[in-house]
């Protein structure tokens, strides 16, 4: 088990947005969260990214896991959009949390960065600016950081929002090269329809009084 969230409450100031919440993460999982805007879907996120503090309970993480070092992709911004940057910045930046003290990237940083880049298939445009790219090119470059910081646990906030539909369906087959192949475990928030029976082998669904969690084959 990776972490586990206990009897979790998360919010701001007086207010609570997420309320007595518990679930546990395993290696290997693929969890689909879901649930209108506002019900606490990103809140959760914050939680455990350790963001915000719980108002109560709390999440136990595993020897293993240092959440400092998640790779977390947070929904795309125009900033993002138009940063001046390299497809490989972008994702060697992805390594900061890795480096301590260290003022410079090194080799191996570099080399992590070389080989996310190979692995999504976007290794050919690696020298050309973020800002240059489509969309579906950019959420593959965003990716690819958030997979440098990790080879354990990525978390996702509706990564395929402004994508269209053969971008979609590309991105959510690397999605599960990531988890299949490397054995990855992955949280991803998501608004598409019928999500469940594409991807994932747990849901969570957030509602304004409540949650439930369960295996997708049962809700299939």
């Amino acid at each position: 088990m990776l972490f586990e969230v206990k009897n979790l409450s998360l919010g701001y100031e007086k207010e609570n947005i997420i309320n007595n919440i518990s679930f546990s993460v395993n290696d290997g999982d693929f969890i689909i969260v879901v649930g209108k805007n506002g019900a606490g879907k990103s809140t959760l996120i914050k939680g455990i990214l350790g963001l915000i503090k719980p108002k109560s309970g709390e999440i136990v993480f595993d020897d293993s896991l240092n959440k400092k070092l998640i790779g977390y992709m947070p929904q795309e911004t125009k900033v993002e959009q138009s940063f001046p940057a390299s497809v490989f910045e972008i994702v060697l930046s992805g390594r900061i949390n890795k480096m301590g003290f260290r003022p410079f990237y090194n080799k191996e940083d570099k080399a992590k960065a070389t080989e996310a880049l190979k692995i999504l298939n976007i290794y050919d445009i690696k020298d050309k600016s973020f800002c240059d790219l489509s969309g579906g090119q950019r959420q593959k470059t965003l990716l690819a950081r958030s997979l440098c910081a990790t080879d354990k646990l990525l978390i996702l906030d509706e990564p395929s929002n402004n994508l269209d539909n053969t971008s979609r369906e590309e991105f959510y087959l690397l999605l599960m090269k990531l988890n299949k192949e490397l054995g990855i475990t992955i949280i991803m928030i998501s608004h598409d329809a019928d999500i469940d029976k594409m991807l994932g082998n747990k849901l969570l669904k957030i509602y304004d009084d409540g949650y439930e969690f369960s295996d997708i084959v049962e809700e299939i």
